[in-house]
């Protein structure tokens, strides 16, 4: 029997296309002259330390910044910067600049298994505080009451089965009754390797390639748990 649903953000519940061409080049335009204004406040120097721990070298701000962007430029899933973009993004979001786009399928179906008494988690390689605000600032409004919880790259990393393995221990409820949605084949095999069940979300707006190991729906309207 599910008990709870654990599932990933980006091209699940909202497009790749809103974090490829809204929140990344907002934290790239921005990222610098948020570590000059706050580089010195305890939060944020404890993150620059760990983007020098990461590099395995001291730099300074200006080299700091630079390291950044390239990981931005890259797509690096390194948790200094997923807390430094959230960090961002939440400016963004509160002056209006920024709505998190949630696709309405995705938020139908959440809102009907919440109503279930489904408990809902998130896990996604942007920090919790991104998650959050995601969902906090929607276009649907506020949505952070659907969930019970929220996991990112702290926990581990989302191509690893012990990452999984946390989440199942750390819910107290066995791997078995936590299905997991992504559209990405690789944290699919990840999740199921550790016991959950799995089901990939392949979306041709966001071109999705369908992994065949695992059972597929193009949008949430179509999840029946009859048919895992």
């Amino acid at each position: 029997m599910i008990r709870a649903i654990l599932t990933d953000i980006e091209g699940t519940t909202s497009s790749i296309a809103f974090v490829k061409e809204v929140l990344f080049p907002y934290a790239r335009d921005h990222i610098a002259e948020f570590i000059c204004k706050y580089s010195t406040t305890p939060d944020v120097r404890i993150l620059l330390d760990e983007v020098c721990a990461e590099v395995g070298r001291s730099l300074d701000d200006g080299e700091i910044i630079d390291q950044l962007i390239r990981w931005i430029d890259e797509d690096r899933k390194v948790s200094p910067l997923k807390t430094l973009q959230g960090m961002l993004w939440q400016q963004g979001y509160q002056n209006g600049e920024i709505s998190g786009h949630i696709y309405k399928d995705a938020v139908d179906k959440l809102k009907e298994w919440h109503a279930r008494q489904i408990k809902l988690y998130v896990y996604s390689s942007g920090s919790v505080a991104a998650q959050k605000l995601l969902f906090g600032f929607s276009k649907y409004g506020d949505l952070t009451a659907l969930f019970s919880g929220y996991f990112d790259t702290r926990t581990g990393q989302k191509r690893e089965p012990s990452s999984y393995k946390v989440i199942a221990e750390t819910l107290n409820m066995p791997a078995s009754d936590i299905l997991f949605l992504s559209d990405t084949a690789e944290e699919l095999d990840a999740a199921r390797s550790a016991g959950m069940l799995t089901l990939q979300l392949v979306r041709t707006e966001d071109g999705t390639q369908p992994a065949d190991q695992h059972a597929q729906v193009h949008s949430f309207a179509g999840i029946d748990f009859d048919n895992l």
